[in-house]
């Protein structure tokens, strides 16, 4: 089965509709698939409901389908770079489900774990845990959370080979391994791309069975989203 799409538009083909929820990966704008966001955006599929630790910013990874008005919905855990993320939330345009962002990444990895729901301290006694079933353990009370499933993960990886084992660089891992597993379909893109076998199987930290469809990116932008240096003497 060849897994290899030419481009990013051509990998999403008949992957898209409306109303579907998307698993994004990233954390700020580290390891965000900058290609099939763009792709997405291009597509007008609209009333998405996004999973992401964040939007990106204004004019950048998933602040762009912010600006497009595609996303009707974002479960985040972070929302501190992106000034059109917090208008359309405060405008009511836009819904948010608010997760620690621990609990977030459970919630993912659960799902891709098959493990409907657990139970957790965190957000107990909080405006997390409203509408939520509790229980005591141990003379500790916790909070259920449910996990969390999309239609598709959009995920990036630093090394990938062609049969969709997929490397990750460093921090640019963060939520990309656990929404590679937790999506009906997973497309993944990557910097570098290589022949079945190229790969040290010790490396491998998402495999191939996880992947659908996967790609060779060019050209990153791969911005900082706060730059912070140290001042000179």
């Amino acid at each position: 089965m060849n897994k290899v799409s030419p481009n990013a538009s051509a990998a999403l083909e008949g992957l898209l509709f409306d109303g579907m929820t998307i698993m994004s990966g990233g954390f700020g704008l580290c390891g965000i698939p900058e290609h099939l966001i763009l792709a997405v955006r291009d597509s007008g599929v609209k009333d998405i409901t996004v999973i992401s630790n964040n939007c990106g910013v204004d004019d950048f990874g998933m602040g762009l389908l912010l600006q497009t008005r595609q996303i009707k919905k974002m479960v985040s855990s972070y929302v501190g770079e992106n000034a059109e993320f917090e208008r359309q939330f405060l405008s009511g345009e836009l819904e948010l489900e608010f997760n620690p962002q621990g609990t977030l990444a459970e919630r993912i990895r659960a799902g891709g774990a098959g493990i409907p729901a657990f139970f957790t301290k965190t957000g107990y006694g909080t405006l997390v845990a409203e509408g939520k079933e509790t229980r005591e353990f141990a003379g500790e009370m916790y909070v259920m959370e449910t996990a969390l499933l999309a239609d598709l993960s959009i995920v990036k990886a630093w090394k990938g080979d062609k049969s969709g084992n997929l490397v990750f660089k460093k921090t640019a891992r963060n939520f990309n391994p656990m929404m590679a597993t937790a999506g009906k379909v997973c497309v993944a893109e990557v910097e570098e791309l290589v022949e079945v076998g190229q790969l040290d199987s010790d490396e491998i930290q998402t495999p191939a069975i996880y992947v659908n469809r996967i790609i060779k990116g060019t050209n990153y932008e791969k911005r900082i989203e706060r730059l912070t240096t140290r001042p000179t003497a």
